[in-house]
Protein backbone atom coordinates (compact mmCIF):
# COMPACT_ATOMS: atom_id res chain seq x y z
CA UNK A 1 0.00 0.00 0.00
CA UNK A 2 1.36 3.36 -1.05
CA UNK A 3 0.47 6.48 0.91
CA UNK A 4 0.84 9.84 -0.79
CA UNK A 5 -0.87 13.16 -0.80
CA UNK A 6 -3.30 11.90 -3.39
CA UNK A 7 -4.34 8.89 -1.27
CA UNK A 8 -7.95 9.22 -0.24
CA UNK A 9 -9.39 7.93 3.01
CA UNK A 10 -13.01 7.08 3.08
CA UNK A 11 -14.57 7.58 6.50
CA UNK A 12 -18.16 8.18 7.46
CA UNK A 13 -18.92 11.74 8.69
CA UNK A 14 -20.37 10.30 11.91
CA UNK A 15 -17.02 8.76 12.85
CA UNK A 16 -15.12 11.92 11.89
CA UNK A 17 -17.37 14.11 14.05
CA UNK A 18 -16.98 11.60 16.90
CA UNK A 19 -13.18 11.78 16.66
CA UNK A 20 -13.20 15.62 16.55
CA UNK A 21 -15.56 15.79 19.56
CA UNK A 22 -13.46 13.28 21.51
CA UNK A 23 -10.23 15.18 20.79
CA UNK A 24 -11.80 18.54 21.70
CA UNK A 25 -13.21 17.08 24.94
CA UNK A 26 -9.77 15.68 25.78
CA UNK A 27 -8.13 19.07 25.18
CA UNK A 28 -10.81 20.84 27.26
CA UNK A 29 -10.41 18.35 30.13
CA UNK A 30 -6.63 18.71 30.03
CA UNK A 31 -6.77 22.53 30.19
CA UNK A 32 -9.31 22.45 33.03
CA UNK A 33 -7.18 19.97 34.96
CA UNK A 34 -3.99 22.00 34.57
CA UNK A 35 -5.87 25.18 35.48
CA UNK A 36 -7.21 23.58 38.64
CA UNK A 37 -3.79 22.21 39.61
CA UNK A 38 -2.20 25.62 39.08
CA UNK A 39 -4.89 27.26 41.21
CA UNK A 40 -4.41 24.75 44.03
CA UNK A 41 -0.63 25.09 43.95
CA UNK A 42 -0.90 28.87 44.04
CA UNK A 43 -3.27 28.84 47.00
CA UNK A 44 -1.03 26.35 48.83
CA UNK A 45 2.00 28.55 48.25
CA UNK A 46 0.13 31.65 49.44
CA UNK A 47 -1.11 29.81 52.53
CA UNK A 48 2.42 28.60 53.33
CA UNK A 49 3.81 32.06 52.79
CA UNK A 50 1.19 33.67 55.06
CA UNK A 51 1.76 31.03 57.72
CA UNK A 52 5.51 31.58 57.67
CA UNK A 53 5.09 35.35 57.86
CA UNK A 54 2.77 35.04 60.84
CA UNK A 55 5.10 32.69 62.64
CA UNK A 56 8.07 35.01 62.22
CA UNK A 57 7.64 37.55 64.99
CA UNK A 58 10.05 40.34 65.53
CA UNK A 59 11.65 40.18 69.01
CA UNK A 60 10.13 43.60 69.71
CA UNK A 61 6.64 42.20 69.13
CA UNK A 62 7.34 39.24 71.41
CA UNK A 63 8.59 41.59 74.12
CA UNK A 64 5.50 43.77 73.78
CA UNK A 65 3.22 40.74 74.09
CA UNK A 66 5.08 39.65 77.22
CA UNK A 67 4.79 43.13 78.70
CA UNK A 68 1.07 43.25 77.95
CA UNK A 69 0.52 39.89 79.64
CA UNK A 70 2.55 41.01 82.67
CA UNK A 71 0.65 44.28 82.92
CA UNK A 72 -2.70 42.49 82.63
CA UNK A 73 -1.79 40.20 85.54
CA UNK A 74 -0.68 43.20 87.61
CA UNK A 75 -3.95 45.00 86.90
CA UNK A 76 -5.89 41.95 88.08
CA UNK A 77 -3.84 41.86 91.29
CA UNK A 78 -4.44 45.58 91.86
CA UNK A 79 -8.18 45.17 91.36
CA UNK A 80 -8.27 42.35 93.91
CA UNK A 81 -6.23 44.44 96.34
CA UNK A 82 -8.52 47.45 95.89
CA UNK A 83 -11.56 45.32 96.65
CA UNK A 84 -9.85 44.14 99.82
CA UNK A 85 -9.01 47.74 100.73
CA UNK A 86 -12.66 48.73 100.43
CA UNK A 87 -13.50 46.11 103.02
CA UNK A 88 -10.57 47.26 105.17
CA UNK A 89 -11.79 50.87 105.05
CA UNK A 90 -15.20 49.83 106.36
CA UNK A 91 -13.56 47.74 109.08
CA UNK A 92 -11.19 50.58 110.04
CA UNK A 93 -14.05 53.07 110.29
CA UNK A 94 -15.95 50.68 112.54
CA UNK A 95 -12.82 50.10 114.66
CA UNK A 96 -12.29 53.88 115.03
CA UNK A 97 -15.88 54.28 116.24
CA UNK A 98 -15.39 51.44 118.70
CA UNK A 99 -12.13 53.00 119.98
CA UNK A 100 -13.88 56.37 120.50
CA UNK A 101 -16.64 54.62 122.43
CA UNK A 102 -14.06 52.78 124.53
CA UNK A 103 -12.19 56.06 125.22
CA UNK A 104 -15.37 57.77 126.37
CA UNK A 105 -16.23 54.76 128.54
CA UNK A 106 -12.73 54.79 130.07
CA UNK A 107 -12.98 58.54 130.78
CA UNK A 108 -16.38 58.02 132.38
CA UNK A 109 -14.96 55.21 134.54
CA UNK A 110 -11.99 57.39 135.53
CA UNK A 111 -14.35 60.19 136.50
CA UNK A 112 -16.44 57.79 138.60
CA UNK A 113 -13.32 56.43 140.30
CA UNK A 114 -12.08 59.95 141.07
CA UNK A 115 -15.48 60.92 142.37
CA UNK A 116 -15.58 57.85 144.61
CA UNK A 117 -12.16 58.66 146.05
CA UNK A 118 -13.08 62.26 146.84
CA UNK A 119 -16.29 61.43 148.72
CA UNK A 120 -14.55 59.41 151.38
Amino acid sequence: MKVSENTSVAMPIKNMIGIVVAVSMGIFAYTELTSRLTSLETSRELFSSDLLKKSEQVPTDQEQFMLLEHMASQIEELENEMQGMRNNTVNLNRAMEDIKNIETNIENMKDKIRNNGSHQ
